[in-house]
């Protein structure tokens, strides 16, 4: 008599559930991999910190 189909065997289930998790861990690292930020152009550094008058007057405020 066969078994059905739903009922999995605790050696079949744990090995689909290794290699799903390795393919989960496989796609996290692609992924993370794949969206590392580019290095910033010239024209985008200059939206970086600047230290204006409006800024030097607030740490002239914290220095008294």
């Amino acid at each position: 008599m066969k078994k059905p189909a739903s009922e999995m065997s605790r050696r079949e289930l744990l090995k689909a559930l290794a290699i799903g998790g390795g393919a989960v861990a496989a796609a996290t690292v692609a992924g993370s991999v794949a969206a590392a930020p580019a290095e910033a152009t010239p024209e985008q550094q200059s939206d970086k910190y600047r230290e204006t008058e409006h800024i030097r007057n607030y740490y002239a405020t914290l220095r008294n």
